[in-house]
């Protein structure tokens, strides 16, 4: 289980056949082999590790589900080492399981995404929901989108700075909202 709450930005130093080598300095620090690093909101395994890196297998369904078939030298990579249970819980419960990828419509300290078909039931304005596996607080959701404010802080310390129209984003809707409706759907007659 991860927060949202990135610890540092990588970067892609190695990709072939869905390893993926990435510098890192902070969440290398007692990670080990086997450990899970939320990488751009997914939860990967740590299959190796050096000094200034970790590396880990992306498999084709991440891939398919996930802005990793977009992934090059250089791609940087908002990482975070997953919490532990005498941890501070400052975000709120990601687990690293993608639900889609979205579109940045718009950029800015408002950033503005078209979300993908199936998310719309489980966002809801003042909702958690991470984007690239930051969490955030949604300010504003219509038909097939949704705006989040970023404070200074967000923009300089993650990738969303970075964003620009059209560029894929990994989308995990808030998971109280999916046992609510499951919970729901199993009390219907």
């Amino acid at each position: 289980m991860f927060t949202g709450i990135v610890e540092e930005v990588g970067e892609v130093i190695d990709l072939e056949n869905g390893l993926v080598s990435i510098k890192a300095s902070q969440v290398l620090s007692g990670t080990k082999i086997g450990d899970s690093i939320s990488v751009s909101g997914c939860c990967l395994t740590v299959v190796g590790i050096g000094d200034y890196w970790f590396s880990a297998q992306i498999v084709e369904e991440t891939f398919s589900r996930t802005t990793f078939s977009q992934l090059h030298l250089g791609s940087k990579l908002n990482l975070e080492r997953s919490m532990a249970a005498n941890g501070r819980f400052s975000g709120h419960i990601v687990q690293g399981h993608i639900d889609g990828v979205g579109k940045v419509l718009g950029q800015g300290t408002r950033l503005m995404v078209e979300f993908p078909p199936g998310c719309s039931g489980y966002i809801v304005e003042k909702g958690s929901i991470a984007i690239d596996g930051v969490s955030l607080t949604v300010a504003e959701k219509a038909d097939t989108s949704l705006t989040v404010a970023l404070v200074p802080h967000t923009l300089e310390s993650t990738t969303l700075g970075q964003l620009s129209k059209g560029d894929g984003v990994n989308i995990e809707v808030d998971l109280l909202a999916k046992y609510i409706e499951t919970l729901l759907i199993s009390k219907t007659p």
